[in-house]
């Protein structure tokens, strides 16, 4: 059964309309979940919501939101006040400007959804629109409102259909000064670099997503199957580290020697050789 649209609109270039439709591209629905237990009766627990100043649950009917204005008083705003504000975007995904798609860094990406047409009606439209970009090789730029906030989306051919892509806003980036700035600027062994990359060298693959597996995920369910069959579930260490290779270089050595086999010659440092950093250890 395919899955239930999220958002229902239109997508516009210039004169051109087209009614879409918007999925989720990524979903959770697998996921291990649990549910919070009382310990003593077994039961499921419920949340409720407690008046602060009384500390007795309120009914879901009184329940409304607020927005402060100073002190303790807030501003009662009802949800169909907020439902009735309608802008373009709340229906419309209008594709104001064109960019290449590798000009929007990784960073600025958010969630991606699949964007499809309506209807049969909307196909040739969607169709024109989406083979455009695909010639051009460019991504559109619109903004869409999504669970009560616009947000700034890229779309992009995706086979027969479109993909969405929201968008951080610039405000929402942490810049990497404010984490990087401590970094010193270290000046690099050209050797110990070429060695590093015979090692990306040796581990280049091509991307395959069904390689990889939620290991985590493994695990829990294994704690799950261990319980239900009256194991004695006790906490893991991770393995400890066997070598001890404290010279960067050294350590360089072993790792590519590990990539071509016990037999495999590395590289021997040439000329007199310096004092290396030490690689951190840390405690098992």
């Amino acid at each position: 059964m395919a899955p239930r649209p999220s958002w229902k609109g239109y997508l516009k270039l210039s004169l051109v309309t087209c009614a879409v439709e918007l999925t989720n591209a990524t979903t959770y629905a697998e996921k291990v979940s649990f549910k919070t237990i009382n310990r003593v009766t077994g039961n499921t627990v419920k949340r409720q919501y407690l008046d602060s100043v009384t500390g007795k649950p309120v009914d879901s009917k009184d329940e409304v939101k607020g927005y402060k204005v100073g002190g303790d008083e807030f501003l009662l705003v009802e949800d169909k006040e907020i439902e009735a504000i309608q802008i373009e975007s709340s229906h419309t995904l209008a594709l104001d400007s064109f960019v290449k798609r590798e000009e929007i860094e990784q960073i600025y990406l958010d969630s991606p959804y699949y964007l499809a047409p309506a209807d049969k009606v909307s196909e040739e439209a969607f169709a024109v629109i989406r083979d455009a970009l695909e010639k051009k090789k460019m991504a559109g730029l619109a903004r869409i409102v999504l669970a009560r906030r616009e947000r700034p989306v890229l779309i992009e051919p995706k086979g027969k259909g479109m993909l969405l892509t929201t968008l951080r806003y610039d405000a929402n980036v942490v810049s990497q000064d404010a984490v990087f700035s401590g970094i010193d600027n270290v000046e690099v062994d050209e050797e110990m670099i070429d060695l590093a990359t015979h090692i990306i060298d040796k581990k280049t693959a091509h991307f395959d997503p069904k390689k990889y597996e939620d290991r985590y995920e493994t695990a829990l369910l294994e704690l799950v199957r261990s319980k239900q069959d009256g194991e004695t579930v006790t906490a893991s260490r991770p393995a400890a580290r066997k070598d001890n290779v404290v010279n960067l270089f050294d350590a360089l050595k072993k790792s590519l020697a590990e990539e071509d086999g016990d037999g495999a010659k590395t590289p021997k440092r040439k000329g007199k050789a310096k004092a290396e950093p030490k690689a951190e250890r840390k405690s098992a």
